[in-house]
């Protein structure tokens, strides 16, 4: 099972559980325990969480937080944990007072179905007090997913995570306010579009009149857009239809069909090797029985090969010889624990150019 599967099965167990879930302790069992261990962590092994750790905080000792993802035997993630159907606020929180003496660079709030990730972001070492990330996992949507994926084991970065933490933070906020001014504009957001267009004083009479005609102006060209994109949608799928058609003609032919699982393990590997090498010399070629992730498109440069056709899925990679080392895997995340061997293969191609 992938991570967003995980995170949806997540979704839909909170959706049938939660009304049965009475205390706190239930909540973390049920639902933030399944959370912890859908982003790669074994919740029974305190060398990866740690429950209930002690953080002594000035002449306060024995206070404990309620989890602590770990690596490398410190802190990465402190998380706080309320029961469902609690309100999430931080002030005067223990989280905000964790943060300051740990070493953990990420706090997380929740009641196992709101998500609030904070950071230090305006002051180092002091936790922010909004959320950069905030995520609800009964609603949670597909740009959401691939920010939690950020927090996986297998992909944890704190330097990728921070870079897109400010973003995060600020355009969740920009778009609460443009949200609330398309809905109810305030009078200097109006008086700042109505000046673009009358030449006169704005009375208050006019502002009155500007303001029912802003609001309809931007209904208008919201559904304006929705319009464009909704023709461009169906433009672009009959033109997908029509290519669809001739590779279909094309792989009846051939016997060959490349998978959309296929075509998802390449662009993994484009992301794992896009560090050592551009891209665009990495392509694939599907063959009947594998599906093959070539360097500068050349069969004497195989990086690796996917065997998915059969119950069980494999990756090969391959050494300085071309042998070839088949690997079973139970997902494409898998192919990540792989990414040695596939920027070792880079590697000695390129030596080899250079020679």
């Amino acid at each position: 099972m992938d991570f967003k599967d995980s995170i949806y099965q997540l979704s839909n167990r909170v959706e049938k559980l939660k009304d049965s879930i009475c205390t706190e302790e239930a909540t973390k069992n049920a639902f933030i325990m399944p959370f912890i261990n859908s982003l790669g962590y074994d919740v029974f092994n305190p060398l990866e969480v740690v429950p209930e750790m002690t953080c002594d905080i000035g002449t306060k000792k024995g206070e404990k937080v309620d989890y602590a993802i770990m690596k490398d035997g410190s802190p990465i993630l402190l998380i706080e944990c309320k029961h469902w159907t609690q309100n999430l606020t931080l002030n005067d929180n223990q989280l905000l007072r964790y943060f300051h003496v740990s070493k953990a660079k990420f706090g997380l709030l929740t009641n196992g179905i709101v998500y609030k990730f904070y950071t230090d972001l305006i002051e180092p070492n002091i936790m922010d007090k909004k959320p950069f990330l905030e995520i609800d996992i009964t609603d949670i949507k597909d740009n959401q997913i691939e920010e939690l994926k950020k927090f996986h084991k297998s992909y944890f970065d704190i330097d990728r995570i921070l870079s897109s933490a400010s973003e995060l933070k600020y355009t969740g906020e920009l778009k609460t306010l443009l949200a609330a001014e398309f809905s109810n504009p305030n009078p200097e957001f109006v008086k700042y579009f109505a000046k673009q267009v009358y030449d006169s004083i704005i009375t208050a009479k006019l502002l009155e009149e500007f303001t029912d005609l802003t609001k309809r102006s931007i209904a208008s060209y919201i559904n304006d857009l929705i319009s464009e994109r909704l023709k461009s949608a169906m433009q672009t799928e009959d033109a997908e239809a029509k290519d669809i058609t001739v590779i279909s003609e094309e792989q009846q032919d051939s016997k060959i069909i490349t998978t959309e699982e296929e075509i998802e393990s390449y662009m993994v590997v484009k992301a794992i090797l896009r560090s050592v090498t551009d891209v665009s010399r990495i392509v694939y070629r599907d063959a009947q029985t594998y599906f093959a992730i070539l360097f500068d498109n050349n069969n004497r440069k195989p990086i690796c090969r996917m065997y998915f056709n059969g119950n069980k899925k494999y990756i090969a990679t391959f050494d300085e010889n071309k042998k070839e080392t088949k690997n079973e895997i139970s997902s494409l995340d898998d192919i990540y624990n792989y990414s040695k061997e596939l920027i070792d293969i880079i590697s000695i191609y390129d030596k080899k150019q250079e020679e």
